[in-house]
Formats: C-alpha cells, sequence, structure tokens
C-alpha cells in the first residue's frame, strides 16, 4: 500500500490504518463517534493527501477544462472552484471532481484517490482526440499533499497562521499563500456539510503543516479525524461518494446532479449522451431515506414498497448527529417522491423507512441546493 506524507504522524497518535484505494489511511483515531462530534461541535484535521491532483497548463488549458468538464468553467474568475463532473461518451460519470482555476492558463483538478490514473488517462486522451492544442496534462499528485480543516472553529484556527483574508474569501474560492511560513493553495471547500478550507501543500511541508494546526487550535478543541467520520459526516450532508452514488452507469440527472451540468455552454463529452437521457427522462433517481424505526442501513441493501424491491441503497449509516438511520440509495422513479413510505431490508426483515428532503444535515456554510 501507498502511504501519504503523514504517515509517521498518524502512527504516532495511534490510528488504526486500513486500505482505502490502495493507500494505507487512518480510518479512526480516538473513535468515529467522536471525531464526527468534534468536526461538528469544533474542529477536525484530516489528511486526505490520497487525493489526486492533475493540472491543465498552458494557452489552451481553460478551453481543454470546458470541453472535458460539465460545468462552465467560464464562470469562474481566476482564484474560482467549483464542483464538476467527467463524464464519458455514453453520459456515464467518470468522476466527480473539484476544478480550481488558478489563472489563465494554468487549472487544477482535484480527483479521487482511486480514479487518478484512470483521470489522468481520460484528460489526455480526450484531450489529444479533440485536437485541443496549446494544453497539456500534469500529474502533480505525487508532490502535493492535501489537508482538510473542517468545523465551525476552521476559520478561526486557520487565521492565525496566515495574512491570508479568510473572512473575505467566499465558498469555493482559492488563495495562494503563506499557512505558518509554509506555502500552500488555500481553498474554501470540504466534504462534511461543515464550513471549512482544504489546504494545497508540497508534500515535503504536510508534517510541519499538520503539527501547526494542531498546536494552534489546541484551545478550541481540535483533533485528527479519519476516513470513518469524513464518511458519516459526508453521509448526513448527503454529498455523493464515487464508487457508491456515482459511476459509469449513472448519468448526473439519477444522481441529483443536473445543477452541475450546463449543456447550453458548448459541446462537452457526454454531452449529446445527455440531451438524450434528458428527453427520455431517468430510469431511476436517488432519495435520502430515514428509517422510522430502529435499524442501520448499509450499502446493497434493497429498498422495498410493499414487499416488492423498487430498488437498493448506495450508502449508510445511523447518523451521529441525528441519532437515527439514514441512507442514500435509487429507486424507480414512481417510488421518488419525498415522505413516500418505503422500508430498507435488513438481515431479512423489511425496516420502515420515508423518503426525506436532502440533505439530512445542513448548515449555515452549506451551499448544496435541497433535492426533493
Amino acid at each position: 500500500m501507498r502511504q501519504t506524507p503523514l504517515y509517521a504522524a498518524h502512527r504516532a497518535l495511534g490510528a488504526r490504518l486500513v486500505d482505502f484505494a490502495g493507500w494505507e489511511m487512518p480510518v479512526q483515531y480516538r473513535g468515529i463517534m467522536d471525531e464526527h462530534a468534534t468536526v461538528r461541535g469544533r474542529a477536525g484535521l484530516f489528511d486526505v493527501s490520497h487525493m489526486g491532483e492533475l493540472e491543465l497548463r498552458g494557452a489552451g488549458a481553460l478551453a481543454a477544462c470546458q470541453a472535458v468538464t460539465a460545468n462552465d468553467v467560464r464562470r469562474l474568475a481566476d482564484g474560482g472552484a467549483q464542483y464538476s463532473l467527467l463524464l464519458d461518451p455514453a453520459g456515464g460519470i467518470v468522476d466527480d471532481v473539484i476544478v480550481h482555476r488558478l489563472a489563465a492558463e494554468r487549472v487544477m483538478i482535484c480527483v479521487n484517490a482511486a480514479n487518478r490514473d484512470a483521470d489522468l488517462a481520460y484528460l489526455r486522451a480526450h484531450i489529444r482526440d479533440a485536437d485541443l492544442r496549446g494544453a497539456e496534462v500534469v500529474d502533480v499528485s505525487d508532490e502535493t499533499a492535501l489537508l482538510a480543516l473542517q468545523g465551525p472553529r476552521a476559520t478561526a484556527i486557520l487565521g492565525r497562521l496566515t495574512a491570508l483574508p479568510l473572512a473575505s474569501l467566499p465558498r469555493f474560492t482559492v488563495a495562494d499563500g503563506e499557512i505558518a511560513g509554509r506555502r500552500a493553495l488555500v481553498a474554501h471547500t470540504g466534504y462534511t456539510g461543515e464550513d471549512g478550507w482544504e489546504l494545497y501543500c508540497a508534500a515535503t511541508d504536510a508534517a510541519s503543516l499538520w503539527d501547526a494546526l494542531l498546536e494552534a487550535g489546541a484551545a478550541d478543541g481540535i483533533a485528527p479525524a479519519g476516513l470513518g467520520a469524513r464518511d458519516t459526516l459526508r453521509l448526513e450532508a448527503a454529498l455523493p461518494l464515487y464508487g457508491h452514488e456515482l459511476g459509469l452507469e449513472t448519468t448526473p440527472f439519477e444522481a441529483r446532479l443536473a445543477w452541475v451540468v450546463r449543456l447550453d455552454k458548448g459541446d462537452f463529452v457526454g454531452r449529446a449522451a445527455l440531451l438524450a437521457a434528458q428527453a427520455r427522462g431517468p430510469r431511476r433517481l436517488l432519495v435520502g431515506l430515514e428509517l422510522t424505526e430502529p435499524g442501520v442501513p448499509r450499502a446493497e441493501y434493497r429498498i422495498l414498497r410493499d414487499g416488492q424491491a423498487v430498488g437498493v441503497v448506495t450508502s449508510g449509516t445511523k447518523a451521529p448527529t441525528l441519532g437515527k438511520g439514514i441512507a442514500l440509495g435509487y429507486v424507480e422513479p414512481a417510488a421518488s417522491a419525498v415522505n413516500t413510505t418505503l422500508a430498507v431490508e435488513i438481515r431479512g426483515r423489511a425496516v420502515a423507512a420515508r423518503i426525506v428532503a436532502l440533505p439530512f444535515y445542513r448548515t449555515a456554510a452549506s451551499k448544496q441546493p435541497e433535492l426533493k
């Protein structure tokens, strides 16, 4: 397994390490419930250096990004970021990504760890096939570390270590500056449903930046958090996970991600297929389920209506903040309306559930649209 630049720090903190997409990553330190509550109430620090960073460089960088992503890069000024999708020609989701416009000739795309190699090949192939001159794809993942500082105290903690005007940086912006004397790209983004920051730095600076953040936030109750809490946090916020809610067999419309797709921006990979999919309507739709009796839903459990299977759970847990079982899953369109009574089959028993509007949990910092 591969290791991030913070592997020694995780070992020193007593983290439980697991294989995640070929990386030896901390799933928890003190416990998932405690780390989840720390992020919701104070601030948690995550090592997400397993994520990939791919840059489009050159005079054709913006044009290339426009041709291979579903969102509209023209909406971004320098320092802007947006959630977007890479699609295959059939309209399936290759990956969900964050696009950062660093300059007119430099765009950084943060990709999922398990998809890094495939995304790199995808970008290079489509840029070559479309004859998009003046753009090259550079994989800077190995030289880059990524730390995520998330929670209501995140901005106050980070502000002690930088002269960047954090209060004036809106959500989905990125700034180049110094954090504790180390150069970093500071992005006002996250994957927890809380306000927070993601810090891209040189791999060689990761350990000193990690230590500086933990020291600066000690009085605020900051604590390291692992992938287990990251998953329960993102699920409460109804943020999709590639390989669960998203994949090649899923269109953005089925995944309730139509707001990410700009069909009017001109041609891009998958556009023709999406126009056809839009015309015929979805085969299934992503919904949020809340159990109305005790139980813990898990991925691949069947979703039932009147005893008949109408869908499948893609992610599920007992939500630490809400104290009840919640799940994301795909169901037939006829069974997708909010307040529809369904059930989740758990170990052979139909456990009552209902469809609810998403996200399950929302903070004032949340910017994702409510899905009904």
